[in-house]
């Protein structure tokens, strides 16, 4: 009987190699500061963008709140991931499709807590070309396995001096805990493309001086209350309101994520349970306290 279940769930783990990736498959890492930055709804806007560009998109859901992107989209949410490794669940079952063209799994990081880098893999190799993993941070803003894993990592912050600073000690973070030389930053709810330029060069240059790790610009999504509207009506801003400009951003971006360069995934990292480091980022840090804007910049960001 232990022989039989084991084969079942080495080929439930084959099945799920094949179908969430492939070699040469680009696997994006998103993350970004506290809640309503705007993360989640990059993710899902990014997947239905990409799906319109004809890639097979997969989402994978590491949160569990009220505003994931299961949650947001009226998804099942709980024990997909964990059903399929343990063999209770059938492969189909628990990749979904959504009626926006990218699939999605749910895999909450601490169902996956006894799993390693080796085990969490067979989630990045099947036939999607694109992977997106809206990221859950741990409490001390370490990456699960899995998405340590990526090849890009997407920050995602905002034009206001506080969600700046918090960028900046999100990277610093992330970099001491898994060695990343280098994050793509999305810049959300935008006024003012000039302030979203100015806010992207003063975080390179205190990134590039303190942390020695380069950014590269990803983009920005325009201030546009039917991206909000959109999420009250479980779709994304892409597929009911195509013509607003945040759409329009979102697919820009998309475009220009085809084209990024394709770079080495990160080392392997211990399981999520092995990890206990605790990279302290606090007010007194010098690169943290640079992390300011200048005036002309800030008086269109009162407003936000």
């Amino acid at each position: 009987m232990g022989c039989t279940l084991d084969k079942f769930v080495l080929d439930q783990a084959e099945g799920l190699r094949r179908l969430l990736t492939r070699a040469g498959s680009r696997v994006v890492a998103v993350a970004g500061g506290p809640a309503g930055i705007g993360c989640t709804s990059a993710v899902v806007n990014l997947g239905a963008a990409l799906s319109a560009h004809g890639k097979d998109v997969l989402v994978i859901d590491e949160h569990r709140d009220a505003g994931s992107a299961s949650r947001m989209l009226g998804l099942s949410d709980a024990g997909a991931l964990a059903a399929v490794m343990s063999g209770r669940r059938a492969l189909a079952d628990a990749v979904e499709r959504t009626p926006f063209g990218f699939s999605q799994i749910a895999a909450p990081r601490d169902e996956r807590i006894s799993h390693d880098a080796a085990q969490c893999r067979a989630l990045l190799d099947g036939p999607a070309d694109i992977v997106l993993i809206d990221a859950q941070l741990d409490r001390h803003g370490a990456l699960s396995t899995l998405a340590a894993q990526a090849h890009d990592f997407l920050i995602v912050t905002r034009v206001a001096a506080s969600a700046i600073t918090e960028a900046y000690a999100c990277m610093k973070r992330l970099h001491y805990a898994h060695a990343i030389g280098q994050f793509r930053v999305l810049i959300n709810h935008v006024q003012n493309p000039a302030d979203a330029a100015v806010a992207f060069d003063n975080l390179s240059g205190v990134a590039s001086r303190y942390l020695a790790v380069s950014l590269v610009h990803a983009g920005y999504v325009s201030e546009d209350a039917r991206v909000a509207r959109a999420k009250d009506l479980s779709r994304c801003a892409v597929e009911a309101f195509p013509a607003t400009a945040a759409a329009r951003d979102y697919r820009a971006i998309a475009a220009e994520l085809l084209h990024w360069p394709m770079r080495p995934a990160a080392y392997p990292a211990k399981a999520d349970g092995q990890r206990n480091a605790r990279i302290p980022v606090g007010d007194s840090d010098r690169g943290m306290r640079e992390v300011l804007f200048p005036a002309h910049a800030m008086s269109s960001t009162a407003s936000m």
